[in-house]
């Protein structure tokens, strides 16, 4: 058994039949080598009665290693709350494109046999900061791995914003809303939107504006340290949101200020020995192989 990881926590995606057999795989392949097995409490009901279940922030205190089975959604789900937490975090891929997903499901053992045996990379990406201000006051925050977006509730609409960057006037926008990304986050909403692909090493975020009512505005990167600000204008309709990662919903009004910075937190991600980032951009992007 590796000196590395001790203690693993299982989370997976819930009443999900691929994910449910790859977790009880991995249950019981890991019990077999003697690790302590945590699984949140989600999915720990349809491993059986030996699976000790807690809740994630118990993984997070508890565990040397997190092995999330499921697609980006459910990494991302996971990442927000253990990015506050000294633990590394590995993705068995059960979803569509999986950027943030190594293990494939069917045949996980050899790879993850390498790393629990100490053959890894960690890869440290930062996490953004959302917080919506009324009248000078602190409404709402969470953390974003992906992104934070500013757009309408139910129906999309043009809205009016400004927009800030380390207090100093950018521009004015109407447009159905805003992107700010970071390098994980380019290849997610930000991309489908006309951003550019971020590699995970730059400290840098990205803004992608959606659908702006002018044929001049294009995505802007800027440093990962800077602050950006949105000021909603007064005159929109109620309903404004901020999604961050599409999970948590922040609600916004008019006349509101949404703050976006880089957060404190990181994610450790894990990686098998030998990961390519652009073996991963060509295979789930359907980039062209090599020449000669």
């Amino acid at each position: 058994m590796s000196n590395t990881f001790h203690t693993i926590g299982l989370i997976g995606k819930p009443n999900h039949k691929g994910t449910t057999q790859t977790l009880k795989r991995l249950h019981h392949w890991l019990s077999m080598q003697g690790y302590k097995i945590l699984v949140e409490e989600r999915v720990a009901g349809e491993l059986g009665p030996l699976a000790q279940s807690v809740d994630l922030l118990e993984i997070g205190k508890q565990c040397d290693l997190a092995i999330v089975v499921g697609g980006d959604g459910n990494m991302l789900g996971a990442a927000r709350v253990l990015a506050r937490f000294n633990i590394g975090v590995i993705g068995v891929n059960r979803g569509n494109l999986g950027f943030l997903t190594d293990l494939p499901p069917d045949s996980f053992e050899e790879a993850l046999s390498k790393v629990l045996e100490g053959e890894f990379e960690i890869e440290q990406r930062f996490l953004l900061e959302a917080e919506v201000h009324r009248h000078g006051e602190l409404k709402s925050s969470n953390t974003a791995v992906n992104e934070a977006v500013l757009h309408p509730g139910k129906i999309a609409h043009m809205i009016e914003f400004e927009v800030y960057i380390d207090d100093k006037f950018m521009y004015s926008q109407r447009a159905d809303g805003m992107i700010i990304s970071t390098p994980t986050g380019s290849t997610a909403y930000s991309l489908s939107a006309g951003g550019a692909i971020l590699t995970p090493n730059l400290a840098a975020m990205i803004l992608v504006p959606m659908f702006p009512h002018t044929l001049s505005c294009r995505p802007i990167v800027v440093d990962a340290a800077s602050i950006i600000k949105l000021k909603v204008s007064p005159h929109n309709g109620d309903n404004l949101e901020v999604s961050c990662d599409g999970h948590v919903h922040l609600s916004v009004l008019p006349g509101d200020e949404i703050i976006i910075k880089r957060s404190e937190e990181t994610l450790r991600l894990v990686h098998p020995k030998g990961h390519n980032y652009f073996h991963v951009l060509r295979t789930k992007l359907g980039w062209g192989s090599k020449l000669f």
